[in-house]
């Protein structure tokens, strides 16, 4: 029976949003193909290893799940795993996600996620050029163009005013060029304009989702990458925590692993060639720095120790919010299922369960 499902391959699957799309498609009826060698704990150390949720989608999706511990820049590792299976769609997360950790190996940094990137690519218009391609890229595209917003600074945060054209979030029409970017974000770059290529170029059903913050409880979050899911945990764990410059007012979009996941899978139902989305929580889920703060103390019960640097991280954002009209335009049946403060109960409840 099995030989006859859809089958899905999914890279970074253990990872947050690798994971959450693993559970979804097995939903629907697809076998999971998973792509994850725990690359994370190599990043970001033991802590932030992805071990722990392999093993919980192995038990939950016994037979339906089917894991491969392989590196996306390995091309005959690749080419053997679509040899073997017949994929419907690929949905490509893995990735080096931080913009500090990326300065400290640029080269590592950039095959994973640019190289890496081409080699999915590549696999799959050699081998599947009928399935929908998904890359879950980032906001970081832009740099920190979004950094000269005429924005105004408020008691807890800094917004934009009304009447400003972006008010509603930005479009992606953003300029990625002439901006400081990091490290990281120039590999995203590299990756997220090559999957629009593989659409325009060869035809293929490719479609990038420039995320905001992505967000949930199967984050194993780090210092270096995942603001709420560390933030909750440092909280939790009554450890430090550290904001890095902008007056702790910076603004961040936070969208849910089912939320994003739920627009891969409409993207997937009628897929385009080529497309790009910006994909946060948009105005319906967006949170401060010291927002955040205030909402996790009083769903916790316990005061966090946090510190204060001044200077801020390089091509780092004041305020990010993602307009998410255009896949609304084009796909009008999905939308936001989770607000601030729904993700930051689920995360709260889920932290304090793990003390």
């Amino acid at each position: 029976m099995l030989l006859r499902m859809k089958t899905a391959l999914i890279t970074g699957s253990a990872g947050l949003i690798g994971s959450e799309a693993a559970k979804f498609f097995a939903q629907k009826g697809y076998r999971i193909v998973g792509v994850d060698n725990d690359m994370r704990s190599y990043f970001f150390g033991k802590g932030a290893s992805t071990a722990w949720n392999k093993n919980k989608l192995k038990k939950e999706l016994g037979k339906k799940y089917a894991h491969h511990s392989i590196d996306i820049r390995d091309e005959n590792a690749v080419e053997r795993i679509f040899k073997k299976y017949t994929f419907n769609i690929v949905i490509h997360t893995a990735a080096q996600p931080s913009h500090d950790w990326a300065a400290k190996e640029p080269m590592t940094d950039f095959t994973v996620n640019a190289v890496g990137t081409l080699v999915m690519l590549e696999a799959t218009r050699k081998h599947a050029p009928k399935a929908t391609f998904i890359f879950t890229s980032t906001n970081k595209v832009y740099g920190d163009t979004p950094n000269l917003l005429p924005l105004v600074e408020g008691k807890t945060r800094y917004e934009i005013k009304k009447s400003h054209p972006y008010f509603k979030g930005i479009d992606e029409h953003m300029s990625l060029d002439h901006t400081t970017h990091s490290v990281f974000g120039a590999s995203k770059v590299a990756a997220d304009v090559m999957v629009q290529e593989y659409g325009r170029y060869f035809g293929l059903n490719t479609g990038v989702f420039r995320g905001g913050c992505l967000t949930g409880p199967a984050h194993s979050a780090a210092e270096l990458h995942g603001f709420l899911g560390y933030l909750v945990k440092c909280i939790v764990e009554e450890k430090p925590y550290t904001i890095f410059g902008y007056k702790g007012k910076q603004v961040r979009d936070n969208i849910h692993a089912y939320d994003l996941v739920n627009m891969f899978w409409h993207f997937h139902r009628k897929p385009r060639k080529g497309e790009v989305y910006n994909a946060g929580g948009g105005r319906q889920s967006n949170v401060s720095m010291r927002e955040a703060i205030a909402k996790i103390e009083k769903l916790t019960g316990k005061k966090a120790k946090v510190t204060y640097k001044k200077e801020n991280r390089v091509g780092d954002h004041i305020w990010y919010i993602s307009d998410l009209s255009k896949f609304k335009k084009h796909y009008p049946k999905w939308d936001i299922t989770y607000d601030i403060d729904m993700i930051l109960k689920e995360m709260c409840a889920a932290a304090l369960a793990r003390v």
